[in-house]
């Protein structure tokens, strides 16, 4: 334990306020009065704190991050985006999700990402092209929500992204290093526009950035609300941006128009003394649950973070569980009870032997229909946030323009989506069998993002976790979990255990950051441990313990996690 705390105390310097570790129960704990933030840009986290501070609500303060995270981490999510927001009511102890998830236009086909020959295109040119944006939902969703829940006026929550566009922010490394990096998305005329100073060179470090055009964006968005971005002038560049070539899409402004979130029951399934609560389908919670499920038929509890066998055991349920996912998870029926079964549950988890085998394949739960394999590659985007009120209620979200800067291409200021790609491109496989992730008109694509909420028995909130990543969201999400809830660690520890992500034959993680007896002792039990691609996990979350907020910030991204007393 001494090597890996050693380990975990080397993260990025954060705003928190900490507290001792008891262990934790399924009762309910003290309740002192305070407010919280947990985002991925300080700059995020203190326009939350300041609509708090106003007397705003948890989901008042989530307008706010999200609007500075369009602003000030362009590369992960945005208002031409989509999202997932899990929202706990204090007052009722209920769980509420609203699904902004982006949708296909009524002109999309299922073939749309095919060559003449009936190829799948490169994803590269898919994500690039005007076919890859969906129709953003994060907007529609957030109002929607605030109607239910804000408490301070919608035109009130858009002043410190605004003024922050127009004076400029200080470029972080981490946008640097995406604006200079190797993306193609970064390389695209809208995005080279935006991020190239007068003299033709690329921002850096330590540059400040203006974005005058979001700030204008952002005063209509106050004053005329979602209709801002879904009909007039911004609709028209919508769809006019998704229309040009290269690939030009089918968006019309009827599209725009019609968009509609949806409001869903959480799946909500017990996992030890506690409760797990996430979104339904076209999330990915279910396999979040599944992949806890089998966890908890194992001795993974009685182990911890220097124990070989604990990471291999949490390698194969989580190829299990993926085996599921990939094969049965997209808008669609998706048999859920049966994917969630305990004696299914038992049966998938009695796969797990002595050594890594042959990559697991599908079962056949209760309710589940024939379909395609699913080839569905999921960029790894996006950024997770967690907010909470003065009054208890908590809004844990995950957001996100899939890749990295979106399609690359922008309107108005902000990023749009290039979220079709999260359809399966292939949609059919050799048999002519559909892939439930499929593309089709009005449909949502399938996502990783499961933004989680942990409860009591009795439903008293106790904390709420969130990851970027694309499709090793779910394995970041469940990492962190094992590492509060059964290692006791606390929730910057848990986020900063080292990812490990398995997934058919691939078994990729953070190499450098396991001790060399765990990567051994894996290696001893077949598994040689790869390091993976992508932008990074993108953890954040926190737990309530003895009444005192314990928040922890991916320390491979930039946040911060801060509380404060209420009153």
């Amino acid at each position: 334990m001494q090597l890996i705390r050693a380990l975990l105390s080397i993260v990025a310097a954060i705003s928190v306020t900490s507290c001792a570790r008891p262990p934790l129960a399924g009762t309910p704990q003290p309740k002192r009065a305070q407010y919280f933030v947990v985002a991925a840009n300080p700059l995020a986290t203190e326009a939350g704190l300041a609509v708090l501070r106003r007397g705003g609500s948890a989901v008042d303060a989530a307008i706010a991050v999200q609007a500075m995270l369009s602003l000030v981490e362009p590369q992960s999510s945005g208002l031409g985006g989509g999202a997932f927001l899990n929202y706990y009511d204090a007052g009722s102890r209920q769980i509420i999700i609203y699904d902004g998830r982006e949708t296909a236009p009524a002109g999309a086909r299922e073939d749309m990402f095919l060559d003449a020959s009936g190829t799948a295109l490169p994803i590269d040119q898919a994500m690039l092209s005007g076919r890859a944006t969906g129709v953003p939902g994060a907007v529609r969703m957030l109002k929607l929500a605030h109607e239910e829940h804000g408490k301070l006026r919608w035109s009130s929550l858009f002043g410190d992204a605004e003024r922050t566009a127009e004076q400029g922010f200080v470029v972080t490394p981490r946008l640097s290093r995406f604006v200079n990096g190797s993306g193609p998305q970064a390389a695209a005329p809208d995005a080279r526009a935006y991020f190239r100073e007068a003299d033709g060179t690329l921002i850096e470090v330590g540059d400040r950035l203006r974005n005058p055009a979001y700030a204008e964006f952002l005063r209509r968005l106050a004053a005329e609300g979602p209709d801002a971005m879904y009909r007039g002038q911004t609709a028209e560049r919508i769809v006019a941006r998704t229309r040009a070539g290269p690939l030009g899409g089918t968006m019309t402004m009827a599209d725009l128009a019609a968009y509609r979130p949806v409001k869903r029951e959480p799946l909500c399934r017990t996992y030890r003394v506690h409760l797990l609560c996430v979104p339904p389908p076209p999330s990915s919670g279910v396999g979040l649950l599944q992949l806890m499920a089998i966890l908890e038929r194992t001795d993974i509890s009685e182990r911890g973070p220097n124990d070989p066998q604990a990471w291999f055991i949490f390698a194969e349920a989580s190829r299990i569980m993926y085996a599921d996912r990939d094969r049965y998870v997209g808008d669609v029926p998706v048999p859920v009870h049966g994917l969630l079964d305990p004696s299914y549950v038992a049966g998938r988890a009695a796969l797990i032997g002595e050594r890594a085998g042959a990559p697991p394949v599908a079962g056949r739960p209760q309710g589940a229909v024939a379909a395609a394999a699913d080839r569905t590659l999921e960029p790894a985007g996006t950024s997770h946030f967690v907010v909470g009120d003065a009054q208890g209620n908590v809004v844990s979200m995950t957001t996100t323009v899939e890749s990295l800067f979106g399609s690359g291409r922008m309107v108005d200021g902000f990023f749009l989506n290039n979220q079709m790609t999260d359809f399966t491109l292939q949609p059919r496989d050799a048999e002519g069998r559909l892939s439930v992730n499929a593309v089709a008109p009005g449909k949502r694509p399938r996502s990783s993002m499961t933004p989680v909420i942990i409860l009591t028995d009795d439903r008293d909130f106790v904390g709420a976790f969130g990851s970027a990543g694309g499709n090793a969201i779910l394995a970041y999400v469940a990492k962190s979990l094992v590492g509060a809830l059964d290692w006791n660690l606390s929730a910057q520890e848990a986020l900063s255990l080292p990812n490990l992500v398995a997934r058919g034959s691939n078994f990729n993680g953070e190499v450098t950051k396991f001790p060399p007896q765990v990567l051994e002792g894996l290696r001893a039990r077949g598994i040689e441990l790869r390091p993976g691609q992508g932008e990074d996990s993108g953890l954040h979350g926190m737990m309530i313990r003895n009444g005192r907020f314990d928040g922890g910030a991916d320390p491979r991204r930039e946040g911060v996690a801060k509380a404060e007393p209420a009153g």
